[in-house]
């Protein structure tokens, strides 16, 4: 009976053991592809260009960030659908197109940006053409999504990540001012000018990103369909919903305080070196510079580890989070875990994002511009989508007696707000 309600997505049957997600969980999952090489680049810049002063963005869209994936997880894991297919059945069929079409350009943008980087990155260590690179890694990211599920090689690349927390020793070698970036955290003295704001949209927009919403709960549904006798939480239980509940409510706390962490040390490790210095960073490889303090020589090895390893990572959720809303609108069969030739469609957009993007770094990007803009194209285009998601989670038609209320539901509008409004002020002339 329970089953009619279910989307062609959730009828999978595959049952293949998802251990590498079933040990971290979506949340964390989620929070490790959250700090891809546009994240780097944009906390990045942003330590570079304003020192401390921007550290304060990371202290509040912590809990801003736990809001809105919180409410993406669970209108994943109570209706058993992902985000597109419950806006489908929520609002108008216009409305559905026209934001699953803004995530895919700004996930292609931003996959552009990423491969656009990871060629640099390689560039530092082995001289040749960075397109050569970057087609390379373009080919081999589609063809891994397409001929193997995604944990049995992410498991591999993960450690590859491990470099990021070069930024954290840095901040503990070189001389920092810990009375200052407290005071920066709580009371920040900045020039409020439109580069200012823009820079605040563009840590906003890689900390708190659509693709990370449509992926997180399309997560929650996975993790469902591979376990035998798993359900929508609206069809069980209260006791086993709330358990799942509270699974979702500590995945997502530390998933997020992970992303943003590291975050906040690439900030501050950039702010410490880069900006005490006046180095602007205007190529991969001044931005590598700010490990120096602890890696020496071998400072462009771990930068260029760290941006390749997490683009490896970040890639699938990019263009698999466009396929999860691609197929949600258009009623396509979509999992990670199915074969190519039982989910054409759905792997069809994949290879589209990632080949999109692959194309749009012919343009003459400048990967470090790039990663910077992706992030700001990503922080306008969550505004609409972050108000559908809260509008769905608080619905009682949608999420039944699971719809979010209380701090919760403050906590997802005021980020909704917060978004909002950092984007209209990037454009007010000042």
């Amino acid at each position: 009976m329970e089953q009619d309600h279910l989307e062609p997505e959730a009828a999978v049957t595959d049952r293949t053991e998802r251990s590498w997600l079933s040990r971290l969980g979506p949340g964390l999952v989620t929070g490790a592809a959250d700090d891809d090489p546009s994240g780097i680049g944009t906390y990045s810049q942003a330590g570079a260009q304003f020192g401390f002063t921007l550290l304060w963005t990371l202290l509040l869209s912590y809990p801003l960030m736990v809001a809105i994936q919180m409410t993406s997880a669970r209108i994943g894991r109570v209706t058993g659908k992902g985000l597109a297919s419950n806006m489908r059945a929520f609002g108008p069929k216009w409305l559905v197109v026209v934001l699953v079409l803004l995530l895919a350009v700004a996930n292609t943008i931003n996959i552009a940006a990423d491969l656009a980087a990871m060629g640099a990155a390689i560039h530092l260590l082995v001289p040749g053409p960075e397109h050569l690179y970057v087609v390379a890694i373009g080919v081999l990211s589609a063809i891994l999504q397409i001929s193997l599920p995604y944990e049995s090689y992410a498991r591999l690349l993960k450690w590859l990540t491990l470099a990021l927390f070069a930024y954290v020793a840095v901040a503990f070698v070189v001389p920092v001012d810990w009375t200052k970036v407290a005071v920066s955290l709580v009371w920040p003295r900045a020039n409020i000018s439109g580069e200012y704001l823009t820079t605040v949209v563009a840590v906003l927009g890689t900390t708190i990103s659509p693709y990370l919403f449509f992926w997180q709960a399309s997560q929650e549904v996975e993790e469902m369909r591979s376990k035998p006798g798993e359900r929508p939480l609206r069809w069980i239980s209260s006791f086993r919903a709330y358990r799942h509940i509270d699974r979702i409510t500590a995945d997502t706390w530390i998933g997020m305080a992970v992303s943003n962490g590291v975050g906040f040390f690439i900030m501050l490790t950039a702010a410490a070196t880069l900006y005490t210095h006046h180095i602007k960073i205007q190529t991969s490889a001044d931005a590598a510079r700010a490990l120096e303090p602890v890696a020496g020589h071998l400072a462009a090895y771990i930068f260029a580890a760290g941006i390749v390893g997490t683009g490896l990572l970040a890639l699938p959720v990019l263009a698999g989070s466009a396929a999860y809303g691609a197929a949600g609108a258009f009623r396509w069969r979509s999992s990670l875990s199915l074969h190519l030739t039982l989910a054409r469609e759905f792997y069809a957009v994949i290879a589209l994002a990632i080949l999109g993007g692959t194309a749009i770094t012919f343009c003459h990007l400048d990967p470090v511009k790039a990663l910077y803009w992706s992030a700001v194209v990503n922080g306008l285009a969550a505004v609409p989508v972050m108000v559908v998601v809260m509008l769905m989670g608080t619905n009682r038609r949608v999420m039944g007696k699971f719809a979010i209320s209380g701090l919760l539901k403050a906590g997802g509008w005021i980020a909704t707000a917060f978004m909002a409004a950092a984007a209209v002020g990037m454009f007010i002339p000042g």
